[in-house]
């Protein structure tokens, strides 16, 4: 219990330090689907395709992710929230990940 504590306090309190770090507007793909970015050329002892799970890093950025994703989509379902707020903080969360975000592609997370 005391880890599940641990891993929502990290995914609320990080996606206030994930904006920060995300500061200017990143490319967004068409049509609002996500393209995966083209792997560098790695040397062969640096080759991670084996791996079962992915970077710790990466574990936290996506769990940072849902747990914003679940609040837009809280603004998106409560029509007493603005449309201009609404898009502001779509805007917003498109840039953290890099694609154009809707209420509905919220729905990916």
């Amino acid at each position: 219990m005391p880890f599940l504590r641990v891993l929502i306090f990290i995914a609320l309190s990080g996606v206030s330090a994930a904006q920060a770090q995300q500061g200017g507007p990143a490319a967004a793909p068409g049509a609002g689907e996500a393209q995966p970015a083209k792997a560098p050329d790695v040397p062969e002892w640096r080759r991670t395709d084996n791996y079962r799970f992915p970077a710790i890093a990466k574990t936290v950025a996506d769990m940072q992710n849902l747990a914003y994703a679940m609040q837009l989509r809280d603004y998106c379902a409560d029509r007493r929230v603005s449309d201009d707020f609404v898009r502001d903080r779509l805007a917003r969360f498109g840039r953290m990940t890099g694609r154009e975000e809707t209420c509905a592609s919220l729905m990916d997370y």
